[in-house]
């Protein structure tokens, strides 16, 4: 069994996404096929010691070694030992290859994002919770995991990491307005802590797309568009409104379409990147280049304002 990401990927800016449903213990949870590169039988895993408990170990499929996460043990299932019938999900997000053990794949549901809800903190295990959104896909519920908090748990260094800014050496403060949308609760402490040590200070943070598009246009409607939104940071799956939506909204307005956005999504890739581009982004950088994402931001800004500085002569 083969799923293909150009068999999938869904027209740029329609606001939906396609859920892979699969079980564990009979329970149904799901995945943006966006991430999904194949479905594979499982097979022997190489045991790697001195890793994190749900990391199974390595398995080289074809020519490339990939490691192996125990979905069910991460989860907390009793019944974790590896079963014949497995399957493995081949994951590619964040410029990473990763494999997760799963009990069985139901299917794939196209729906909206206005059909996720963000799941109280009694579901998702508060502000660090792994469930990250709750969809209707047909008659079922499915749970939504959020696969970067798991790898970003496992393996830390994988994920954005504060300590990049000190990279780029000092930096001064500034107060030009940015806004993010970013729905991870974890993640969005993360590029807040990140870009307020980078000097970026005036900041407003949104769960998802919708609440960053509601905001502007009530900035656009008061007058204040510039005053409070220079430039936008986006991430792309996120409830209600993912970024790919968000984007073409701004860009299709003649009011917004001047303010520089870019794209901070594990989903960058080359089919990604074309979808952002035909939207109108200015930059699309994936999620671990925190460094990368301060200095697009400069570059951005700095352009924006040599813009303005020619229009006012």
């Amino acid at each position: 069994m083969a799923i293909t990401r150009d068999e999938i990927l869904l027209e740029s800016g329609t606001n939906e996404i396609e859920i892979m449903e699969f079980t564990i213990d009979d329970v149904l949870y799901g995945i943006n096929v966006a991430k999904v590169r194949e479905i594979l039988i499982s097979a022997p895993v190489k045991f790697m010691p001195h890793t994190h408990e749900a990391v199974e170990g390595i398995y080289k499929p074809r020519d490339e070694v990939i490691t192996v996460i125990n979905l069910p043990r991460y989860l907390g299932s009793s019944d974790y030992a590896p079963r014949e019938k497995d399957l493995f999900i081949l994951t590619g997000f964040n410029k990473m290859t990763i494999a997760f053990r799963v009990h069985t794949v139901v299917g794939i549901s196209r729906i909206s994002w206005t059909d996720i809800e963000k799941p109280d903190n009694t579901i998702s295990g508060g502000n660090d919770g792994v469930a990250t959104g709750i969809a209707q896909c047909g008659k079922d519920l499915v749970t939504i995991l959020d696969f970067e908090r798991i790898v970003a748990e496992i393996s830390p260094e994988t994920s954005i990491k504060v300590s990049d800014i000190d990279a780029l050496g000092h930096r001064d403060r500034v107060d030009t307005p940015v806004v993010v949308a970013e729905d991870s609760i974890l993640l969005s402490h993360m590029i807040k802590e990140s870009l307020n040590k980078a000097g970026y200070t005036n900041l407003r943070m949104f769960p998802n797309g919708n609440d960053l598009w509601e905001f502007l246009l009530s900035q656009k409607k008061a007058g204040t568009l510039d005053e409070n939104a220079a430039l936008i940071v986006t991430d792309i799956e996120m409830p209600q409104m993912d970024g790919h939506r968000l984007t073409k909204l701004v860009k299709d307005d003649p009011e917004m379409k001047h303010i520089p956005l870019v794209i901070f999504s594990s989903l960058i890739s080359e089919e990604m990147r074309i979808k952002g581009k035909q939207l109108g982004a200015d930059e699309q950088l994936s999620k671990p280049e925190i460094g990368r994402l301060v200095n697009v931001m400069d570059a951005l800004l700095k352009r924006s304002y040599q813009e303005k500085a020619r229009q006012a002569v």
